[in-house]
């Protein structure tokens, strides 16, 4: 089951890569947040690819085997509550985001950070 992670692993650091591209070298706002959001994906598919291990079942007590010995059987919990909590706080930064990049739009009509830093007051 090696490469089944080794897909994941390839999958998370191909989408952090892009996003740091974005981040790095686009001059527009939202593909700078669209990075943003790429890395905090790829970040989540590597904690939850850490915290699985392939072969064992989820945490759910509802199983005969399971309840006999839980540690030997279940993956962690921990991680996936973790991942869940990250995703809520990032959709929630990214609205955030985007309100403020719409509000930068309607005052200064555009969303070129070099032209934005040029607009000082």
């Amino acid at each position: 089951m090696i490469h089944g992670q080794v897909i994941f692993y390839g999958a998370s650091v191909a989408l952090f890569v892009i996003g740091l591209y974005a981040v790095l070298v686009k001059r527009n706002l939202i593909k700078i947040m669209l990075g943003l959001s790429l890395i905090e994906g790829a970040v989540n598919l590597f904690l939850i690819n850490i915290g699985y291990i392939w072969g064992k079942t989820a945490p759910i007590l509802s199983n005969k085997e399971l309840l006999a010995h839980p540690s030997a059987k279940a993956v962690d919990p921990v991680p996936q509550a973790l991942v869940l909590t990250a995703i809520v706080i990032g959709v929630a930064v990214l609205a955030l985001a985007l309100s403020v990049i719409m509000r930068i739009y309607e005052t200064h009509g555009t969303l070129n950070v070099d032209k934005i830093k040029e607009l000082r007051w």
